[in-house]
């Protein structure tokens, strides 16, 4: 990923810029949480571009960033700085924040996921804790949202990396597991012909799983408040549709991103509307965060 001049930009310029999906539903949440939103993926999305980038020392960094968070020490990011006065403001759980830097720390060296429990933990790491912090972001009373929350947080992270199968492989990283289709990212970097179809079997496994944690996440949509219901709804089915444009290609990973165009954003967000009608909420599918014991926002932590 190119990295953000954060500093020449607004928080929302840089959502704009980087965040397509997210930007777009951020137009129904109102100035407000539109504007805490932005802020939180500003910071979000420094901290990825430090993982990503080809700056000397990125582990010290994060590392560094880590310790600020967790010590609320005074950094020479601002973006840091804007994200503890954020923290403070809505009370986000920091833990969440500082597994998310554990996670592009994970990043850092060459990535080979041995199974499908240590892929959900790292999707929980990189994303479920972002769908923590934005429960306090969108003024959630409902404690038992986190749980879906951080369904949502996977569910898009699963996508992400069935459609940047390619350009992960291309910077050493196989997240697909192992035991799905143990192929080095180097063998997939290279689009040879004989692991096209078992990383694209593997790849449509990646937007099943993803498929579980989507239909939980649009269950606990309705917990809450009633401003923020539709625009997350609208980033969660606009997020889904990579997987459906995806499965359109027949999985066809090497031919490069799947993207899903402004027509298809307008009708997903008119469709949207229907999830609006009032439902009870079950409880949460357990079954779903057995991997994931002992990370922020899970068994109450």
């Amino acid at each position: 990923m190119d990295a953000v001049q954060s500093g020449q930009l607004t928080s929302k310029q840089v959502l704009a810029k980087h965040g397509k999906s997210f930007y777009w539903a951020s137009f129904f949440l109102g100035k407000k949480l539109a504007d805490r939103a932005a802020r939180l993926y500003e910071f979000c999305r420094f901290v990825d571009d430090i993982a990503d980038g080809d700056l000397p020392h990125r582990h010290e960094t994060l590392e560094d960033i880590s310790q600020s968070l967790i010590h609320h020490q005074v950094s020479a990011a601002t973006e840091v700085q804007a994200f503890l006065q954020l923290a403070k403001d809505i009370d986000i759980p920091i833990n969440a924040a500082t597994e998310l830097l554990d996670g592009m720390l994970l990043d850092q060296q060459p990535t080979a996921v041995k199974d499908e429990a240590e892929l959900l933990r790292y999707c929980h790491a990189v994303a479920g804790t972002v769908g923590l912090m934005m429960c306090r972001v969108l003024d959630c009373q409902h404690a038992r949202a986190d749980q879906f929350a951080i369904d949502l947080g996977i569910a898009m992270q699963l996508t992400n990396i069935a459609r940047d199968v390619l350009e992960d492989a291309k910077m050493g990283r196989r997240y697909i597991p192992a035991d799905w289709a143990n192929y080095t990212a180097e063998d997939i970097a290279q689009a040879q012909t004989q692991c096209r179809d078992p990383v694209a079997m593997a790849t449509e496994r990646l937007l099943n799983l993803a498929e579980k944690y989507y239909t939980s996440a649009l269950l606990g949509i309705q917990l809450l408040p009633f401003r923020s219901r539709f625009s997350i709804t609208v980033a969660l089915r606009i997020y889904r549709q990579i997987g459906i444009v995806l499965r359109r290609r027949h999985y066809a990973w090497w031919k490069g991103r799947a993207m899903v165009c402004k027509t298809e954003k307008i009708i997903i967000s008119l469709y949207s509307l229907f999830d609006l009608r009032l439902k009870k909420v079950p409880p949460h599918p357990s079954d779903l965060h057995v991997a994931l014991k002992g990370l922020a926002g899970i068994d109450g932590k």
